[in-house]
């Protein structure tokens, strides 16, 4: 599938180029969601993300995902009007990246302990998870099969997710009893 050709950059340096991509404040949130969110269709990314994004700014984000080749658009065969987003293999390759900058939010900001376990499992699975969640999204996003008997990154995600919030539910209890 080709997309537009890129743009002129400021400079040939690849961190230039790459923060003229993906540097605003909300491509990085859109890939977060397709990567780790399971969500492929604008009302989804609308509707489900916790920084509530405007309509208009994800309309203009996907667009300039898939103008920049890391994400594809397709219809969606149960609904004409539909359109699929999903990620491209430039856009799993984000898979490292988007470990890196958990990792360094875990580190050197406050975040919530139910929405870093994913940061922490990437951290701790290191580049062995990561070739194992890029393997499931090429499946998921680009329909190229796992090996079989593969154990499931998302549901070890969920799984650590689900124990989060019971232990964050519990603690409240616990200070409400109080």
């Amino acid at each position: 599938m080709e997309h537009d050709p890129a743009p002129a950059h400021r400079s040939g340096c690849p961190i230039n180029q790459t923060v003229e991509v993906l540097g605003d404040r909300w491509s990085l949130v859109v890939l977060r969601d397709l990567m780790f969110g399971d969500r492929h269709y604008f009302r989804e990314l609308l509707s489900l993300s916790d920084e509530g994004i405007a309509s208009n700014i994800l309309a203009d984000r996907l667009r300039r995902l898939v103008a920049a080749g890391l994400l594809s658009r397709s219809s969606d065969d149960t609904h004409r009007q539909k359109v699929r987003y999903s990620l491209t293999e430039a856009g799993v390759q984000l898979v490292p990246v988007m470990a890196a900058l958990g990792s360094w939010g875990r580190r050197h900001l406050q975040p919530s302990r139910e929405l870093s376990v994913r940061a922490e499992l990437l951290e701790q699975g290191g580049p062995e998870l990561w070739k194992r969640f890029m393997d499931e999204l090429r499946e998921q996003h680009l329909g190229v099969p796992r090996l079989p008997g593969t154990p499931s990154v998302f549901a070890e995600f969920q799984a650590a997710y689900e124990a989060a919030m019971a232990a964050a539910d519990t603690g409240d209890k616990q200070r409400s009893a109080r």
